[in-house]
């Protein structure tokens, strides 16, 4: 194990299920929230070689993130850049990490297809959009409002559909058809994406942020040859921990280029921890939430 001495946390939607029981890792109560932080290494283990001790680091622990320190298994922490900020680290594991995997692993999203992307300003959503454009997709970013559109927009979409107002399967079947969706968003959205998609298109159901699991027809995905891809990043670690690991490398690679930049819409103190939960159940952020306890 490694004391880590905590400088940023990101905050994601399954901190929020957590809260009601209802995610698929909820730890035995009591627990602390904050599933990945970043920060430095300030003491080892028993039987614990490294990382060393003043070592930047990112670990994804699950839980304990929202603590000034915390204990976690050492095999769990990645080194950092030393130019790479902490809140970026906090906010790129999961997020980027979930993304990575969906769009690169699972899909194989290739140069020129046509990605959908639902929820495409939250904090996964917003990952699949810079992350679908540097694998040279074309990208459709759907969203609630200007305000969120303009941001995905910035994040490399090329089309934009607003949520609130627009048709989404009209407006993606007028673009072409999707060959890939990417969906953190579940219900009614998820029914219109999956009825505007290319013969082959992939979908890979990321969450259900809507709070509503769309049931999917059978007769469908054959008549059109799709496929419906499941994908939880976390349970790579317990059976394929690999997978994980050669995909973050690839991300701190690609951040070290330039070629993602994590969104970091708001960094609170450790005080308005609540706060910062309260902006993701009320999706008023965009990109990632990070809390900073030492602020």
């Amino acid at each position: 194990m490694i004391r880590v001495k905590i400088m940023a946390c990101g905050l994601n939607f399954a901190d929020l299920l957590m809260c009601q029981g209802k995610y698929q890792d909820t730890p035995e109560p009591p627990f602390t929230l904050g599933m990945e932080v970043a920060g430095v290494v300030d003491a080892l283990g028993p039987d614990t070689d490294g990382p060393a001790v003043g070592s930047r680091v990112a670990v994804f622990g699950g839980q304990g993130g929202l603590a000034e320190y915390g204990c976690f298994p050492a095999n769990r922490a990645v080194l950092l850049p030393d130019d790479m900020r902490f809140d970026d680290a906090a906010a790129l594991q999961i997020a980027y990490g979930t993304s990575h995997l969906a769009l690169d692993y699972k899909a194989r999203l290739q140069p020129g297809e046509t990605l959908l992307v639902l929820g495409a300003a939250g904090g996964v959503g917003l990952t699949a959009v810079e992350i679908g454009h540097a694998m040279g997709a074309k990208v459709i970013a759907c969203a609630r409002g200007a305000e969120k559109l303009e941001v995905a927009r910035r994040a490399g979409a090329d089309h934009l559909i607003d949520a609130a107002s627009e048709d989404i399967r009209e407006r993606v079947r007028a673009l072409g058809g999707a060959d890939v969706v990417y969906d953190p968003v579940g219900g009614d959205q998820f029914k219109a994406a999956f009825r505007a998609c290319n013969p082959e298109a992939r979908l890979l159901p990321i969450g259900f942020a809507s709070g509503d699991v769309p049931q999917i027809p059978a007769n469908h995905l054959l008549v059109k040859n799709l496929t419906v891809m499941g994908l939880y990043w976390g349970g790579y670690l317990a059976f394929k921990p690999e997978v994980v690991t050669d995909s973050l490398a690839t991300l701190l690679s690609w951040h070290r280029e330039g070629r993602i930049k994590p969104h970091v819409s708001h960094a609170l103190p450790l005080a308005q921890a609540g706060d910062g939960l309260e902006l993701l159940r009320s999706r008023k952020s965009t990109g990632k939430v990070v809390i900073r306890p030492h602020e």
